[in-house]
């Protein structure tokens, strides 16, 4: 039963780095932007409502996106763990995503930070956006959307780190060393790998 979030500011390879983790601990990775694309796609009654607000420019409100997490941890390939990627992003999503976990007996073990210095972070979009010809990226547009991760992340962030949940991992350096870094700081708090929880369980036995 792992069940975690992972936080980190864009272009720190947060979506690799989930894809990674729900393979070594086999659970699904449950990112809400893929759960607005898939109902969108399958014009679903909340999907067509999630597309009128999107094309419109506006928010999805809190009440609609808890609803769409909240069925998607109803499904048989969550109940023994998941990891949740952009989702809670504010503190009312935080509370619900408590009383949802509360009312079926569940908590959450770990939040994943990615930490990595900002500077370094809008050095590697720019030169991205650059070789990808994308003029309309531009550092002033990366530095932004950074500032509003922090700005939006941050009270949520205390909350966890205020609950010993926060797991912070340096998110700069090749794929395997970062993925490697988060093993290991799991593997402190006694969250093991499927292959290694495998071996306990046969060692207890024994």
């Amino acid at each position: 039963m792992t069940r975690m979030l992972i936080v980190g500011p864009p272009g720190s390879g947060k979506g690799t780095q989930a894809s990674r983790i729900t393979r070594t601990y086999g659970i699904p990775d449950i990112s809400t932007g893929d759960i607005f694309r898939a109902n969108i796609k399958n014009e679903t009654p909340l999907g067509l409502q999630v597309k009128a607000i999107v094309d419109a420019g506006d928010y999805v409100p809190d009440s609609m996106t808890n609803e769409l997490v909240k069925d998607r941890l109803a499904q048989d390939d969550a109940q023994n763990g998941f990891l949740l990627d952009g989702y809670p992003r504010t503190l009312d999503q935080v509370h619900y995503l408590d009383e949802l976990l509360d009312s079926k007996g569940q908590r959450l073990e770990a939040v994943i930070q990615l930490v990595a210095d900002q500077d370094e972070i809008v050095s590697r979009l720019t030169k991205r956006a650059e070789e990808q010809g994308r003029a309309d990226d531009s550092e002033e547009a990366i530095r932004h959307r950074q500032q509003v991760y922090l700005r939006e992340t941050s009270p949520l962030i205390d909350v966890y780190r205020d609950r010993g949940l926060l797991v912070e991992v340096d998110g700069l350096g090749e794929m395997d060393e970062v993925a490697e870094r988060i093993r290991a700081a799991l593997t402190e708090r006694g969250i093991l790998p499927v292959g290694d929880r495998a071996a306990v369980s046969d060692e207890s036995v024994a």
